[in-house]
Order: structure tokens, then C-alpha cells, then sequence
């Protein structure tokens, strides 16, 4: 286990979706994106099988309050981190995504018997035993000692490891003496947040480090596995009952009555998979986290917030916080898509709707019917136009921006708490909120439009830029020249000239507004980070990306839509793929 997400997102992404300096939508409140669619881990604990890791394993998705799955993105093994992931392939090759920032979503090459995610850093075995760790090594952490192992468990800020003859070795921070195992011989071991846990040859555990909650002090008698979480650690019995000790502030340590065969404590919660392969989970249940869905799993683990299983199939599925589901598209064919705050929307090949992740004020409960196009919103609305034309919009409405005017559009785009489109006629309307003029449109045609945080902006018939609205960071002012195409993001804008090449205008705290070089089909400004696509197909991203939003994987796309921390793009086959905000990674 590591320490609470919120605190290593504090280390490591300081105030990259916080910023608002009028006290508005910030963080997680931002995100709209029709605009480019027009046109700790232990390492035996949690699974009972070497490189499981605690927390979160994953190829799968987490969601709020829902469930999301890697679809056809299977493992033989996965181990989520505090704020990355990690899975083996069939061939032993490793996959990381979420966030980068220290380098723990780029595993090395090769191939790898075992792999174990942390808070920051994350680690894997070797065929030959070796140990080899990337990402942060603030503490020495990712510094393996030389000699072979048969097991690693990546921690919080420590990394813990079994020898050939039993023995634990352990690096990394030592502040609570987490790092300086007792000197027994081991079947097991499992590295917690600030401490450890190991099974003896004859059954019983022996943990050490921080015990300011009990969590060294483990029950009596022999177990068959263990597991170390933030504050508490869990053991299973010969005979399949479980036993908790440490905090129990949550209910965590309190097991319910049955048998297990797998037991994963974490965060403020325990998970345990009973023999029929159902998931049990107790504890804290804030985000979902311990409501786990009716599948039958092989292998449970739960995260910080989160819990993800792997079924019989290798595919992973997982429930609770992390991600809101939005980077889980369903099996559909689509059309169009577009990425908001937290969740996504398409039309499909019918002319239905559909979206997916968070459902606040329910903006991702589309009405029946066939549309043309879907615009996702920055707050809690989402806007569609129908094959006559006519605008139909829901969720939110507080600013009357879900209640469009009457009128045939050509276009449409959601903002935050307020809206624009294009009428037949080329003319701009928007509805909504208008406290900085971001719904009062100049006079004139234009041949596109696009809503962003608190403000708008439009493209003239001869290709100039037009932005209404907010303009403290800039991305209401446009610089002269010609585009073909304008996507506003929550505070910045982003244009792509006659000749390809991108440019960009406003806030520019994450280089959102630094455009990569060389020349672009089509461009999409999302929250702290902007998406195109090249002449080849391929996706390019820059910005902020310390959910992955900004690191799109490999393969050709014909639309992109960048949110607020994910990004979904459009296949040729009319698949989406989504990436970022610490979720799968592409099949």
C-alpha cells in the first residue's frame, strides 16, 4: 500500500488542475470537447501469487461509483500503483500507463517473471532473478541492491524483496524502519505504506516499520497469505477465514463472516475472493470502491480508492475512484465522440447517443433518438444536435445552459455553464451563463464554433479567429492570421493554420499551449493538455499528463477529443480508444 493518492498527487502534480483565479471550476470541474469532433503494491499479498502488488491491479479502469474493464486488453499479471499501473503480457514483456512524471509508466524492455507498482516507482523480476526498478528514486527506492530475488513488493517509498534462502532485503525510506527487516526466513512478503508484512516457514507473521495504528503487531497464529495495507494488514487462515489488525477506523479490519481464497487490504478498505470466484469487499465505501460487481474473478486487488479483479479471461475489471469510467468506451461503433469533465459521448453509427464515466447531474444519460452530433460539456450538460436540425441539450441547467434556443443549427458546442451554436444561417448563438460575455457572440457568419471553460470563439468565413468571453489568460485573444480549424480549451485556445501548423493561445502553465512541430488534420484543446492528429493518422499530445492524457498510444484515428485528464480518439473502424487519468492502456 502507499500513502493516500491525494497526498503523492500533492508531490507530484502540485497544482497542475487546480488553477482559478476567480475562485470557479477548477481541477476536476473542466471539461468540453465537441469542438474537435465536428468536423502500493505488494508483491505476493494481494493475489497469493508473486507480483500481484497491492492496491489497484489493473489493466482495467477505474471508475466513480461504477465499473470499467480492459475490454480486450488481457494479462497474465497486473499491479497498480498509487498513481500508475502495470501488467505482464503473455510474453513477459511489461505495460505501464497513468502517470509519468517520474518515468514509472516506462517500463524497460525485456521480459519479466513478476511486476510490482508503488506509489511512484515500480519494479519487476527478471528470469533470472535480477530485480529492476524505474520512476522515483527520491529515497533510493528504484536502487536495487545486486544478487537475485523471488519475489519484490514496491511499497510507498520502499521497495522490499525475498532472497533464494528466504531472507528479506529491503530499500528505499527507512523513517520508520520499514526498510530493516528482522533477520527470519520467508515464504512470503508484502510492502505496505510504512510497513511490511512477511510470512515465516512455519505460518506465522512477522511485520515491522510504523505500528502507530497495530499494523506490526499481527494477530497470532499461522496464515497462508498476507497482506500489508496503508494502516492495517489483513491474513488469511488455513482454513479460509481471514483476520485483520491495525486501523479500523472504516470498518476495514472487520471481516466478514465466511471463507476466502484471496485477501487484498488497502487504503480503508479490504477486498477477498470467496471460492465461487465472487468478490467481497468492507471498509470504506465512499467512492464505490467496496462494491465490487457480480463477476466471478481469479485474482482481486484492492487499491487506495479503488479495487480492480482479473477474471478467467485475463480481463481486469475494477470499481470505485480513478477515473470515472470515461476512458472505458462500450463495444460500439461511432460516428463522432467527444470528451468533457470526466466522461465521454458519441453517436453512434444509428444516430443514438451514448456516454460513458461520471453521471453527475445525469449529463451522461442521453435522451432517445438519432442526432448528427454531441457536444460533452465542461460542468454537468451535454448538447446534441438531431438529424433536423433542432438543438437538444440535458444535465445541468442552473444557467439555463441545457435549454437551447429554438432554430435550425449546423453546429453546437458545450461549455461551462453555457453554450453556443451555429444557426443555418452561419450566425452564432449561445445560451447560458454570460457573466464575461462568453454567450453574447459578435455579428457576423462563421463556419465553425467552440465553447470553452469561460469563454468562445468562432471562425470567419475568410479564416480569421474570433473569442468572445473571459480572457485572463489570453484565450480570448486570437493572433491575426488564417485557421482552418479552432478548438477552445478551458483556458486556452488552439487554431490550425492553412499550412497545418498549430498554434496556440492563453494559459500556458503545462505547455498546453506549446504546440508540437510539424503539421496537423485537426486539433482538439482540452483541459491542461492538447491533442492532434497528423497527416498520418497518428495522434500527438502536449501538455499536462499526469494521468496519461498526453500520451497517446500507437495506431491511426480519424477524430480526437482531448478532456479535461483523459483523451478519446476515433478509429478508422469506428472503435474508441481512450487514455489518461490513471486507466488501461490501448489494447
Amino acid at each position: 500500500m502507499w500513502l493516500h493518492v491525494a497526498a503523492i498527487l500533492a508531490f507530484v502534480a502540485t497544482s497542475a488542475c487546480g488553477r482559478s483565479p476567480m475562485g470557479g471550476a477548477t481541477g476536476a470541474a473542466a471539461s468540453n470537447r465537441a469542438d474537435s469532433g465536428v468536423g502500493p503494491s505488494r508483491g505476493v499479498d494481494d493475489a497469493g501469487i508473486a507480483g500481484q502488488g497491492g492496491g489497484v491491479p489493473d489493466g482495467a479502469t477505474p471508475t466513480e461509483g461504477g465499473v470499467g474493464s480492459t475490454g480486450t486488453s488481457a494479462f497474465t499479471q497486473i499491479s497498480a500503483g498509487g498513481i500508475s499501473t502495470c501488467g505482464l503480457r503473455a510474453d513477459g514483456t511489461a505495460t505501464c500507463w497513468g502517470n509519468n512524471s517520474y518515468g514509472e509508466s516506462a517500463p524497460p524492455a525485456g521480459a519479466f517473471t513478476q511486476i510490482s507498482a508503488g506509489g511512484i516507482h515500480n519494479c519487476g523480476l527478471r528470469a533470472d532473478g535480477t530485480a529492476i526498478c524505474w520512476g522515483s528514486n527520491y529515497y533510493g527506492q528504484s536502487a536495487p541492491p545486486a544478487g537475485t530475488f523471488t519475489q519484490i513488493s514496491a511499497g510507498n517509498w520502499h521497495t522490499c524483496g525475498l532472497r533464494a534462502d528466504g531472507t528479506a532485503t529491503c530499500w528505499g525510506d527507512n523513517s520508520s524502519g520499514e526498510s530493516d527487516p528482522p533477520p527470519d526466513i520467508f515464504t512470503q512478503i508484502s510492502a505496505g505504506g510504512g510497513c511490511n508484512c512477511g510470512l515465516r516457514t512455519d505460518g506465522t507473521a512477522s511485520c515491522w516499520g510504523d505500528d502507530s495504528y497495530g499494523e506490526s503487531t499481527p494477530s497470532p497464529g499461522t496464515f497462508t497469505q498476507i497482506s500489508a495495507g496503508a494502516v492495517h494488514a489483513c491474513g488469511l487462515r488455513a482454513d479460509g477465514t481471514a483476520t485483520c489488525w491495525g486501523d479500523n477506523s472504516y470498518g476495514q479490519s472487520t471481516v466478514p463472516a465466511g471463507t476466502f481464497t484471496q485477501i487484498s487490504a488497502n487504503g480503508r478498505h479490504t477486498c477477498g475472493l470467496r471460492a465461487d470466484g465472487s468478490a467481497t469487499c468492507w471498509g470504506n465505501n465512499e467512492d464505490g470502491e467496496s462494491t465490487p460487481p457480480p463477476d466471478t474473478f481469479t485474482q482481486i486487488s484492492a487499491g487506495e480508492y479503488q479495487t480492480c479483479g482479473v477474471r478467467a479471461d485475463g480481463i481486469a475489471t475494477c470499481w470505485g475512484y480513478g477515473g470515472y469510467q470515461e476512458c472505458v468506451p462500450p463495444a460500439d461503433i461511432f460516428t463522432q465522440i467527444s470528451s468533457g469533465n470526466r466522461y465521454t459521448c458519441g453517436v453512434r453509427a444509428d444516430g443514438s447517443a451514448a456516454c460513458w464515466g461520471q453521471n453527475d447531474h445525469e449529463k451522461s444519460t442521453p435522451p432517445t433518438g438519432t442526432f448528427t452530433q454531441i457536444s460533452a460539456g465542461w460542468d454537468g450538460h451535454t448538447c446534441v444536435l438531431r438529424a433536423d436540425g433542432s438543438a437538444a441539450c440535458w444535465g445541468q441547467n442552473d444557467s439555463g445552459q441545457a435549454t437551447p434556443p429554438a432554430g435550425t443549427f449546423t453546429q453546437i458546442s458545450a461549455g461551462n455553464l453555457h453554450s453556443c451554436g451555429l444557426l443555418a444561417d452561419g450566425t452564432a448563438t449561445c445560451w447560458g451563463d454570460n457573466s464575461f460575455g462568453q454567450s453574447a457572440p459578435p455579428a457576423g457568419t462563421f463556419t465553425q464554433i467552440s465553447s470553452g471553460n469561460l469563454h468562445s470563439c468562432g471562425l470567419r468565413a475568410d479564416g480569421s479567429a474570433a473569442c468572445w468571453g473571459y480572457n485572463y489568460f489570453g484565450g480570448a485573444a486570437p493572433p491575426t492570421g488564417t485557421f482552418t480549424r479552432i478548438s477552445a480549451g478551458y483556458w486556452h485556445t488552439c487554431g490550425l493554420q492553412a499550412d497545418g501548423a498549430a498554434t496556440c493561445w492563453g494559459d500556458n502553465y503545462s505547455g498546453q499551449a506549446t504546440p508540437l512541430a510539424g503539421t496537423f488534420t485537426q486539433i482538439s484543446a482540452g483541459g491542461d493538455h492538447t491533442c492532434g492528429l497528423r497527416a498520418d493518422g497518428s495522434a500527438a499530445c502536449w501538455g499536462d499528463s499526469h494521468s496519461g492524457s498526453a500520451t497517446p498510444p500507437t495506431g491511426t484515428f480519424t477524430q480526437i477529443s482531448a478532456g479535461w485528464d483523459h483523451t478519446c480518439a476515433l478509429r478508422a473502424d469506428g472503435s474508441v480508444s481512450c487514455w489518461g487519468d490513471f486507466v488501461k492502456p490501448d489494447p
